[in-house]
């Protein structure tokens, strides 16, 4: 890849809270020892780019969009948790939703109650007002 587009990959990554770092292997595969994603050791070899952040599915959905986009990236694998992850396990973490998006979702399920009752109170009254002004235009 060419410098301008690792710079657009790590800006596209610093977007989502993440990060773009170019590994030495030897130097990562001594940093994984111990480490619960020590199996991804595997997948060390040529030139590595390593990419990561907080929000696990953020920086699988960068990188796959950005592989999809540029054929010099091609993903060799992944790690979430103690999991090693193969290309398809990094693409099907790319198709989960962000930690925002559940954030969204699980806000709006708390919010919807809420507005169901308001809205179950408020009919009743509403129904009453539309069926005597039914009777009220009848009645003139």
């Amino acid at each position: 890849m060419t410098v301008a587009q690792m710079q657009d990959l790590r800006a596209k990554m610093r977007d989502v809270g993440g990060s773009v770092r170019v590994a030495k292997n030897k130097l990562a595969k001594i940093a994984l020892q111990g480490k619960p994603c020590e199996s991804i050791a595997d997948y060390l070899t040529g030139m590595t780019v390593i990419s990561y952040s907080e929000d696990p599915v953020a920086a699988a959905k960068v990188v796959d969009a950005y592989a999809k986009t540029n054929d010099k990236l091609v993903i060799l694998g992944g790690a979430m948790g103690d999991s090693a992850l193969d290309p398809a396990g990094v693409k099907a973490v790319a198709q989960l939703p962000s930690r925002e998006e559940l954030i969204a979702q699980v806000v709006s399920c708390i919010g919807a109650p809420a507005s169901n009752i308001a809205g179950a109170i408020g009919a009743p009254a509403s129904n009453i007002a539309s069926i005597l002004s039914t009777i009220e235009e009848k009645a003139a």
